[in-house]
């Protein structure tokens, strides 16, 4: 039998999502609970996405087979109730064999989290990114819009990168402004390691006006790496959402988690009081 689950997490004290020895990982603390759930075989899942350390997630999807019946409330509250605070299931449910959370995705949605101002983060510590200079979001956005496409995103991964094929295909990369934040949106079919986290740092040069908005172009079509900016901080970064076939039946929550997140709403009220 194969389970599908969606869960949120902050990942600030965490060494990323992939297990790893003598270190503390959101793979091995999520399938510690399910293996105390399923009481059979140790319980290994597989992840739409591995995010960094100091990631979060609004939706990640992961799948597990077991032999173990269990009504769905036993994989969402059952499980929950041994999940530390940091991290909850959202929802499970029983998928066809074929379904891989991975590899059957059809689009994944990043959000970054940035404020803008001279003093860094106190509230808001670990969960967004910071900037100190002030930012023209005008050529952040002409610069953004020149990554649209399908494109060889080479010179915005890591080196460490495991992807065989550095092609992908961006299909939205929106800027908003609420105040001293400023949010990205990124959707595409796939992400390289570090890619999003890369093309922030690039925009942020833009913005503070070490270059101009032409120079993105120029440095995605180098496809090197080190003509890019370094990687920004992972903090304010979100896996928000991984959309599938509606074929698998998967549920849906009420809002998608890229429209509003408790974050925006916090911060909207803060900068209209």
């Amino acid at each position: 039998m194969k389970i599908a689950l969606a869960l949120e997490y902050d990942g600030s004290r965490y060494h990323g999502w992939q297990s790893q020895p003598n270190c503390l990982s959101l793979q091995d603390t999520l399938e510690h609970a399910l293996t105390k759930i399923a009481c059979d075989d140790s319980i290994r899942v597989v992840a739409a996405g591995r995010t960094d350390a100091g990631v979060h997630a609004l939706s990640q999807v992961v799948h597990f087979e077991t032999n173990t019946k269990r009504p769905q409330s036993a994989w969402v509250r059952g499980v929950n109730a041994l999940l530390p605070p940091d991290i909850s299931i959202l929802w499970a449910c029983e998928v066809d064999n074929r379904f891989h959370a991975r590899y059957s995705a059809l689009e994944r949605c990043y959000l970054y989290y940035l404020l803008n101002r001279p003093t860094r983060p106190g509230l808001f510590q670990h969960k967004v990114g910071w900037f100190h200079e002030p930012l023209n979001v005008d050529d952040m956005q002409k610069a953004a819009d020149s990554l649209l496409g399908e494109h060889d995103f080479s010179a915005f991964r890591t080196a460490e990168c495991q992807a065989k094929n550095p092609v992908r295909k961006l299909t939205k990369l929106k800027i908003t402004q609420q105040g001293d934040f400023l949010k990205f949106e990124f959707r595409a079919n796939g992400f390289l390691h570090h890619m999003v986290r890369n093309i922030v740092g690039s925009l942020i040069y833009v913005g503070a006006n070490r270059h101009q908005p032409s120079w993105i172009t120029a440095v995605l079509e180098s496809r090197d790496r080190k003509r890019a900016a370094p990687t920004f901080s992972p903090y304010g970064l979100y896996l928000a959402e991984v959309k599938y076939d509606t074929r698998w039946n998967l549920p849906t929550l009420n809002d998608s988690p890229c429209d509003i997140t408790a974050l925006e709403v916090f911060i909207k009220k803060q900068t209209n009081n």
